[in-house]
């Protein structure tokens, strides 16, 4: 047990090597998790404390000569899954600092680009009986005042296709499965109408009650996902009596009780902290008209479709004819679309931008061959030729987007990494980094492939892809968003990735792309 191990300090500097060696039986204080590895801004890897509790290291020594050495656990779940069984293990003690308050800070927002206005040339397919019709515009809603003031200050003016038909049918009162491209508006597109309901039928949260009762609970499959719902939210229920909670694994579970114990009236949460909360009694469900699954074929798959049919198997939580369900993502696998219809009433409406699972248009997609050998060097190259314009670069386990991200910063490419086996105070830390500038280039797993709005995310590169087409759509999906237009880079590898070429020629074919030869031989 008394093991030596590398500790290192958060600092700016660029070396990656041993910095000193602490006794693994030492107690530290609580600062230890949040120092990083080699001046990696952030930090990566364990803390002393993570190892103290038993936790494997998954974190990287890199000697004078730069080669990495990896500890840790193998990636042998889905990235993404991280959410599962999230309330296990070590207690945490993480708790967010809150989001600012001031009236400019919650309506802050990232401008229409260029693109905007051919959002309406999709074509939209609406599959079931008697649709509503669809709205030309906002002032079509008949929407109270407050609430259209919201909209104007969060910078919303014209409506996107699937804001158009999503809207109606949602205040119609019909359960509803939309399916529109990364980036086109899909989030206010279930919160406007959801708000507008709540704001005419009156709400009733109160921070006297022992039980919470929310009228609303949405769903999402990641952590950072769900806080970008939960600050959506808040510009749309501003100066209205409706409160907002969000609650998401990898932080303190009194934190969150004590956040829904203020009062909860639309409560956004992951799915492993959700099923805690109401398993401690927190919740009464008895109350929810509204069930909102973002990226819902990632809600219904294997990762996620057990908790999601113990939440609608609550006693208390109203049966699919007493509550309006919505379901809402760029990619619907038919899979899944059959799995819904355990959770959608019979005549639900089916709401298809454009092609189901097609990637975005505005995002100009290139498949380069890159051998496994040639990958880093490839990267280096385009980093190297796009300067300091924001990159999202993906890889398939955590201890390579650590990896990779620690190699960037030692040929002096400011880089930080975001994956499920960070602190969730880390990956706030990288996600932040990454937004302000700090470090324009972010390196990582599937868990930053979904619903991420990030502004300014010039370029995506692939460096290894995914293992599904649904999965590679969202992630080329973080640039060319709300009009704007970006640019995506994937390093194909004849080896492993043969998988998805059929599959490839479709969504660059779909989304007007060109098809190199080379792939449509491979395919």
């Amino acid at each position: 047990n008394r093991q030596c191990q590398p500790v290192s300090r958060f600092g700016s500097g660029r070396s990656f090597g041993n910095r000193g060696f602490q006794e693994r039986n030492v107690v530290e204080d609580s600062s230890t998790q949040n120092r990083g590895f080699g001046g990696f801004p952030g930090g990566f890897g364990r803390s002393i404390k993570d190892e103290q509790r038993g936790r494997p290291q998954s974190g990287i020594f890199l000697g004078s000569r730069g080669r990495g050495a990896f500890g840790g656990r193998a990636a042998a779940y889905k990235e993404c899954n991280e959410e599962i069984g999230s309330e296990r293990g070590p207690k945490v003690t993480y708790v967010p600092p809150p989001p600012p308050d001031d009236e400019q800070a919650i309506f802050a927002r990232y401008q229409t680009g260029i693109n905007f206005d051919k959002y309406d040339e999709n074509v939209v397919e609406v599959s079931g009986l008697d649709p509503p019709a669809p709205l030309l515009s906002f002032e079509e809603a008949n929407l109270c005042q407050t609430l259209n003031m919201n909209i104007a200050k969060a910078g919303y003016s014209k409506l996107t296709p699937v804001q158009k038909y999503s809207i109606p049918i949602i205040l119609a009162g019909r359960d509803l499965m939309a399916c529109a491209q990364t980036g086109s508006g899909k989030t206010a597109a279930f919160l406007l109408p959801i708000v507008a309901h709540m704001m005419r039928d009156g709400v009733s949260a109160s921070s006297f009650k022992e039980q919470q009762e929310p009228e609303c609970i949405i769903v999402a499959p990641t952590r950072e996902l769900i806080n970008q719902i939960f600050l959506e939210a808040r510009k749309f229920v501003y100066g209205t009596c409706i409160r907002p909670v969000v609650i998401y694994g990898g932080t303190q579970t009194g934190h969150s009780i004590r956040q829904v114990m203020q009062g909860c009236n639309i409560l956004c949460a992951t799915p492993g902290r959700l099923l805690d909360i109401i398993g401690r009694e927190k919740i009464d469900l008895h109350n929810v008209k509204y069930l909102v699954l973002d990226e819902a074929d990632r809600m219904l798959d294997m990762g996620f479709g057990l908790d999601m049919k113990k939440l609608i198997s609550y006693p208390s939580m109203p049966p699919k004819d007493k509550r309006q369900t919505l379901m809402f993502s760029a990619t619907f696998p038919e899979e899944v679309q059959r799995l819904a219809g355990e959770f959608l009433k019979t005549d639900y409406l089916f709401v298809v931008v454009g092609h189901v699972g097609g990637a975005c248009s505005d995002v100009q997609q290139n498949i380069l061959q890159v051998p496994q050998y040639s990958k880093r060097d490839k990267l280096i190259e385009i980093l190297q030729s796009i300067g300091h314009e924001r990159t999202m670069v993906f890889v398939d386990k955590k201890k390579k987007a650590d990896y990779i991200a620690a190699f960037l910063c030692q040929e002096k490419i400011s880089a930080t990494s975001i994956h499920g086996d960070r602190e969730q105070r880390e990956r706030e830390v990288a996600l932040q980094d990454f937004r302000s500038g700090k470090c324009p280039v972010l390196v990582a797993t599937s868990v930053a492939a979904r619903g991420l709005d990030i502004e300014n995310v010039q370029h995506v590169i692939n460096f290894d892809l995914p293992s599904t087409i649904e999965e590679y759509v969202h992630r080329i999906g973080r640039t060319g968003r709300c009009g704007n237009t970006g640019k995506a880079v994937c390093f194909f590898d004849n080896s492993s990735d043969g998988h998805l070429a059929q599959s490839l020629v479709k969504v660059l074919s779909d989304a007007q792309q060109e098809v190199p030869v080379w792939l449509e031989e491979i395919a």
